[in-house]
């Protein structure tokens, strides 16, 4: 069995400028540490109406399904972040009787897990490279350069620029020639 390490989603937050994007704030259970993952702000919304609680919700597609699929539960199901590819996390589907492994979007994957009550997890390795230390009452968050899209990226970078952050600029730079 691949190390790996229980994580619990804390909530959604704004990329301030960015008005297509928001971030998922994921922590280990002790929270000590946490993970960002880049969600849309459909996503987002959907995530948010659930830790809120909204009444709604019960008749929406994703509760009806896992009600009408009867096994959608944490006995038969969990999620794994494995991976991170070009700037967005990578996810499975696990089938916890057969082991089958199916790809499903990080976002949508602890969408699901939300609605179905499943366990979340990541690769410990991965965990250990992306994490940063959580703050609950931080007013920012910090992720890692690598977990930026080429777009958030391309942003980013012209910000340093104007921003006449070299050292910053030179890192997202870099960043931005890796992947390509």
């Amino acid at each position: 069995m691949i190390d790996r390490i229980k994580l619990v989603i804390q909530g959604v937050a704004e990329i301030v400028g960015s008005d297509d994007v928001s971030l998922i704030t994921l922590t280990d259970e002790q929270q000590l540490k946490q993970l960002s993952v880049v969600c849309d702000k459909t996503t987002a919304r959907q995530i948010s109406m659930r830790i809120g609680k909204a009444p709604l919700t019960s008749i929406m597609l994703p509760e009806v399904l896992c009600r009408l699929m009867g096994d959608m539960d944490s006995e038969h199901f969990e999620v794994l972040i494995n991976d991170l590819v070009d700037g967005q996390y990578r996810a499975m589907l696990i089938e916890k009787p057969t082991l089958k492994m199916t790809p499903i979007r990080v976002s949508d994957a602890l969408l699901l897990a939300m609605v179905a009550g499943l366990d979340v997890y990541i690769v410990l390795t991965l965990m250990r490279r992306q994490a940063v230390d959580y703050k609950g009452d931080a007013r920012g968050i910090s992720i890692p350069v690598n977990t930026l899209s080429m777009k958030m990226l391309e942003e980013a970078l012209d910000n340093a620029i104007n921003d006449e952050n070299y050292e910053l600029a030179s890192q997202l730079r870099d960043e931005m020639k890796r992947r390509r």
